[in-house]
């Protein structure tokens, strides 16, 4: 008992000491906080903004990157057992060559302002002088001008030269050569691509004059693969047995749940691809449009998925391809990539199913003029892609001409649209030519029927499983 009283007499003489203490820590949380908003304000938020924009960057690239696994894993799927070490091989080298070349020069072709001399000697195609060529990077003690760090843009750039070069290697698979096709994915990496960014990403011409407009590349991206992809299948032709006459012959995919597995890695790689497009983090209102963009892109693919379902199941007898299934999303995305921000999400459903339309329709089409896309990679990719990219006027308060306000207008979408298929089709037609011409772009019959993983590989993905 004499314990207890003598605990709650010196408890009492502590009391005032502790309502003091208490006083003075919430006087000094008080302090704290004015501090902490006297330091903001100082600092305006600056060096915030530069860590938040650059993260966007950073993050963003590193998604974007997983879509290389998307597109190995989706070709991998599809093509025949006997050719998907040779497709696996192909899409880890063809992102390895996109990196160096895009540091070599295709970076400071893209855009010029970005080297030393800013745009001295740029000519019409982009291509600048001979000291612009290996990108340096920036200052790393001190924040760059543009408001993030340059190599984080450098990153992010080169993830999307890389997912260009992809597309190609899906609709040439089977019968293309390694080496040439590496060949040409280094001119198109280091040249092709970086030409046709320049002209708007760059602040080219279809940037300043025609008020173009593709927000994270439907047409500089995925049109400039598809368009390539096309000049490679009808310069290398169709492969040995897909047509006979009027008749198509179906080669289906060894691995249908891979290539799902690589779907779904492209579809989660678009929210870096189109959300890290918005290009900045450092205020509420960008971090809104970049949630803003997420939404519409998944909205977008859910689209195309529903869309390519019920078209398959309408053309053929209630049948629903799996492969136009997965081809139907990517569609969608595709379709939304050139606004992902300004539709509503009942539009991006809309804009996202006729992608996936679109592509159902296409591949018939294909195989009407015997063009033989191994993946379906150029209605997802190219037509696509110019659908996507004509109708950002409608979400723009559709402006047919170019006008004082510089909005997104039909005829320069068209001129971007033209500009880019006509550009890119001459490139590669003489690319492609010259490998033909030279050291051939096509393996031999016996190649082809043997599987290129044993003739240009050496090795079986599948040695238990050897039939075709």
């Amino acid at each position: 008992m004499g314990h207890t009283i003598g605990r709650w007499i010196r408890g009492a003489a502590l009391l005032p000491v502790a309502l003091t203490a208490g006083v003075l820590a919430y006087a000094q949380e008080d302090d704290i906080a004015a501090r902490l908003a006297a330091l903001e304000e100082s600092v305006s938020g600056s060096a915030s903004s530069y860590v938040d924009n650059s993260y966007l960057f950073l993050i963003g690239g590193i998604i974007v990157m997983l879509m290389a696994a998307g597109f190995c894993m989706l070709e991998a799927g599809l093509v025949r057992s006997k050719n998907a070490a040779m497709q696996s091989t192909k899409n880890v080298a063809l992102y390895s060559i996109a990196g160096l070349m895009f540091w070599v020069i295709g970076y400071n072709i893209a855009y010029p302002g970005a080297w030393i001399g800013g745009d001295e000697g740029l000519k019409f195609f982009g291509m600048p002088a001979m000291d612009a060529f290996f990108w340096a990077g920036g200052d790393l003690s001190v924040e760059s001008d543009a408001g993030y760090a340059p190599a984080s843009d450098w990153f992010f750039q080169m993830v999307f030269v890389a997912t260009a070069a992809s597309i190609v290697s899906g609709t040439v698979a089977e019968r293309v050569k390694l080496w040439p096709f590496l060949i040409f994915t280094a001119v198109l990496t280091a040249v092709i691509y970086p030409v046709v960014v320049s002209w708007e990403w760059g602040a080219g011409f279809l940037d300043t004059k025609w008020a173009f407009s593709d927000f994270a590349g439907s047409t500089l991206v995925h049109s400039v693969g598809g368009w390539a992809a096309l000049v490679g299948a009808i310069i290398i032709g169709p492969r040995a047995g897909k047509y006979f006459g009027k008749q198509v012959h179906p080669m289906p995919g060894s691995n249908i749940p891979l290539a799902a597995l690589g779907t779904f890695l492209l579809w989660f790689g678009w929210f870096g691809f189109n959300g890290a497009s918005q290009l900045a983090a450092g205020t509420a209102a960008d971090i809104n449009s970049v949630a803003q963009i997420f939404a519409n892109t998944n909205m977008a693919a859910v689209g195309g998925v529903l869309a390519a379902m019920i078209t398959t199941a309408v053309l053929y007898k209630g049948k629903i391809d799996a492969t136009m299934v997965f081809n139907g999303a990517i569609g969608g995305l595709v379709s939304i990539t050139a606004e992902p921000l300004m539709p509503s999400m009942g539009q991006a459903v809309l804009i996202g199913g006729v992608g996936g339309i679109l592509v159902v329709l296409a591949v018939p089409l294909l195989d009407k003029f015997k063009i033989d896309d191994v993946v379906g990679a150029i209605p997802a990719h190219l037509v696509c892609g110019i659908w996507g990219t004509m109708i950002v006027p409608a979400t723009h308060g559709a402006a047919f001409m170019p006008n004082e306000a510089g909005d997104p207008n039909f005829i320069g979408q068209l001129v971007g649209v033209g500009v880019t298929g006509i550009f890119v089709v001459a490139a590669s037609t003489v690319v492609w030519m010259l490998l033909k011409l030279t050291m051939g772009v096509r393996c031999s019959l016996e190649a082809e029927e043997m599987g290129l993983d044993k003739a240009e590989i050496g090795l079986e993905a599948y040695p238990e499983f050897t039939s075709g």
